[in-house]
């Protein structure tokens, strides 16, 4: 007969592996709700795609998410459970991911005859610009930023890549390079005429070039954040007026803590009568 000591210790390992799991449970149960609520609110498809940095069970290893197969298979299958013509409105937060991925989401998007609404809260870049280029409004918190969509060949940029030739003489270049070279070239005419074509039916073919450059081409580092002002200059059909309910949504996708928080603040809105008492 196991002693009480030995019981104790099962009953706290069964709890360590058990609560996650239920907590779990309890969030996905909760993000479902207020997905629903949007739903029934806007009478659309809501899709979310939210990636955050998050802990793997109880042993709170963080790992990192981004737009991967899995995501473009999950989404395609939302859209083939929408019917053609109902709405559909896509919730992004992602630093982006695979192009692969994300040019085919755009495109199911792009084919998708109801009217398509992205919304971001905070950012989307990269593919998730991407993802964005392919919608019919991209409704933007005045805050959040999108970003450039060249392409990358390993850790490289394509655009930095296509330099080498210009600044060193042929023969003072090794054949990996020019491997990478070619790669490089063929990248950026892919993702131009990509990007092209989801613009075309939204603004003339020259504009829709001028642009496709613009965000492929190396103008600015790939991280750099475009503004909400800056996408509207650009011609995005960006508009401002973001949701609640995406934002109570957002909150129930946590960064994963820290040790030590690094912010703090007293989480209830404040009014001017308020801070004036």
């Amino acid at each position: 007969m196991p002693d009480i000591w030995t019981v104790l210790l099962v009953a706290i390992l069964l709890l360590l592996f058990a609560v996650p799991i239920v907590q779990q449970q309890v969030t996905r149960t909760r993000r479902l709700r207020a997905i629903r609520d949007l739903e029934v609110e806007r009478r659309t498809r809501v899709i979310a795609l939210i990636h955050r940095q998050e802990r793997v069970a109880f042993l709170g290893i963080p790992f990192y998410r981004y737009i991967d197969i899995n995501d473009s298979e999950d989404i395609l299958r939302a859209i083939r459970l929408t019917e053609p013509e109902m709405p559909i409105d896509f919730i992004i937060h992602t630093p982006g991911g695979l192009v692969l991925s994300s040019e085919q989401i755009a495109m199911a998007l792009r084919r998708h005859r109801g009217k398509v609404t992205v919304f971001v809260p905070h950012y989307a870049m990269s593919g998730g610009t991407l993802l964005c280029l392919a919608a019919d409004e991209v409704v933007m918190d005045e805050n959040a930023v999108l970003g450039p969509v060249d392409p990358r060949i390993g850790e490289y940029p394509a655009a930095s890549i296509l330099r080498v030739p210009r600044l060193k003489p042929p023969e003072e270049i090794d054949d990996e390079t020019f491997i990478l070279v070619d790669i490089a070239s063929k990248a950026q005419n892919q993702m131009r005429e990509f990007v092209t074509g989801l613009l075309g039916d939204r603004m003339d073919t020259g504009r829709a070039d001028r642009l496709s450059r613009l965000l492929v081409e190396g103008t600015w580092t790939h991280d750099y954040p475009i503004t909400f002002e800056q996408a509207r200059e650009l011609g995005l059909p960006v508009t401002s007026g973001m949701l609640a309910g995406i934002y109570r949504l957002m909150d129930l996708f946590p960064q994963a803590m820290p040790r030590r928080p690094s912010v703090a603040y007293v989480p209830i809105p404040y009014r001017e009568e308020e801070k004036k008492g």
